[in-house]
């Protein structure tokens, strides 16, 4: 059996394959495997989730033209992040990190330290963004900061997205070094104007071609002959081709290990007027502490006492040995309920704030974070939203929440991923813009 495109998304904790016929738009078929095959090998779980797919279509055989491939196995794209001033260069540059679906294990702002290098060469990052300084202003914090990772010797490449005025010294240190290194436009270019979009695509186009995700991605990068892309960053590629047809949006996907937030809304005028520092229009948070399997010991730690009394008996027992999918009422009541904290959770952390302060002219209004209030459509993607009961109650939950001050959607709907396809359209977008639209719009139940 042929089909026209192949999209695998490689989790943490399970690996889907969607079959999908171009013209009209159809998804043909999912296929499902469990990622945590022993050896911890992810092609195991790729060729499992193939073979439950040719079984659910009827295939001996299956064919394809094209085969794309999203991953968030084994951490996904780690990235370290180096700027000048934590408020400015540093923020942008983790906006353009996370905005392309990187996990950012490490940040510094000023110059980097004998101790900051000892933990940078701990952590390994599979990629380095260095960044500092307007343009043609204070550009020694960068050069000092490339100079010193140069001598490292990490095989991670480095992206510059820093003062312009500096590239040309750290082009000769990394060529001398033999550091894989991109220049690209400066994410703070000028005082509280962010500009991330151009270091998002080069960070994930420098992830497929340095992919080293987890073990077996190298075998899965020779079966794929399409784009492969972190997982968020496919997410955010969807928000992004849904934002001209939905305006301001939000999605909440909510995975085994992480729960991530994007956002794409420009918010309020009277909300921009009083922001303290710029935000983007496209913006995501990943949550590490937040994930329904691994992670789920943290949730409970986070919600302490109340979750046995709101579940009625005791969770420490499951928590210990929670399977991947619930196997009887009380697993099954936990992990919603773990869901549905985690959701409550990211969001709050994502919005946006209001402040008041205090001074000889009376009192000031100020607004920290991003601006949530003209959100109309919220998006529920991940496993536990879409496979399990009760996700779009948990998303309505998220409306309206603002207790007077956070920056909330004041009022919108809520779509679940329901084909559980986001990030398979968004990997779609680039090449096929109007199917992944339709296929994603009919996953939504939405109309265009």
């Amino acid at each position: 059996m042929k089909v026209d495109l192949l999209v695998a998304e490689i989790g943490s904790t399970t690996t889907v394959v969607n079959a999908i016929n171009l013209g009209p738009p159809q998804l043909a078929g999912q296929g499902v495997a469990a990622t945590l095959q022993e050896g911890g090998d992810v092609t195991a779980a790729l060729e499992l989730a193939l073979e439950d797919l040719a079984g659910k279509l009827g295939a001996e055989e299956l064919d394809w033209n094209i085969f794309m491939a999203a991953s968030s196995a084994a951490g996904g794209l780690s990235m370290s992040v180096h700027g000048l001033v934590y408020e400015m260069t540093v923020r942008a540059a983790r906006e353009a990190a996370l905005g392309a679906g990187a996990v950012v294990k490490m940040i510094t702002a000023g110059k980097m330290t004998e101790e900051d290098l000892a933990r940078l060469r701990q952590i390994g990052p599979k990629m380095i963004l260095l960044a500092g300084g307007v343009d043609y202003g204070e550009k020694e914090t960068a050069i000092h900061n490339g100079a010193r990772i140069a001598r490292l010797g990490l095989p991670a490449p480095v992206i510059y997205a820093g003062n312009v005025a500096a590239r040309g010294e750290l082009a000769a240190i990394f060529e001398k070094a033999g550091v894989k290194a991109y220049f690209v436009d400066n994410v703070y270019p000028r005082v509280d104007e962010l500009q991330v979009e151009p270091a998002r695509r080069v960070i994930q186009e420098v992830f497929e071609e340095h992919i080293v995700s987890a073990p077996g991605m190298n075998r899965i990068r020779s079966m794929v002959n399409g784009p492969i892309m972190p997982t968020p960053g496919a997410v955010m590629e969807a928000c992004k081709l849904l934002y001209p047809l939905l305006g301001d949006l939000c999605a909440v996907d909510v995975g085994g290990a992480t729960t991530d937030v994007h956002s794409v809304a420009k918010g309020s005028p009277e909300i921009q007027a009083i922001l303290e520092s710029p935000e983007p229009l496209a913006k995501r948070t990943v949550e590490g502490d937040l994930g329904i399997h691994v992670n789920a010991g943290n949730i409970a730690q986070i919600l302490g006492d109340r979750i046995d009394i709101e579940l009625g008996f005791n969770a420490a027992p499951l928590l210990k040995k929670l399977s991947v999918i619930p196997e009887d009422d009380r697993e099954l009541s936990l992990v919603k309920y773990l869901r549905d904290a985690a959701c409550e959770i990211a969001f709050k952390r994502h919005a946006g704030t209001i402040k008041y302060l205090y001074g000889p002219g009376g009192r000031m209004t100020l607004a920290s974070g991003k601006d949530l209030t003209g959100v109309k459509t919220i998006i529920g993607t991940g496993g536990p939203l879409t496979r399990l009961p009760g996700g779009r109650e948990a998303l309505a939950r998220l409306t309206g929440q603002g207790y007077g001050r956070e920056l909330y959607p004041k009022a919108a709907r809520a779509a679940i991923d329901r084909s559980y396809i986001m990030a398979t359209c968004g990997l779609m977008a680039r090449r096929y813009p109007e199917q992944a639209m339709e296929l994603l719009l009919d996953s939504l139940e939405l109309k265009a």
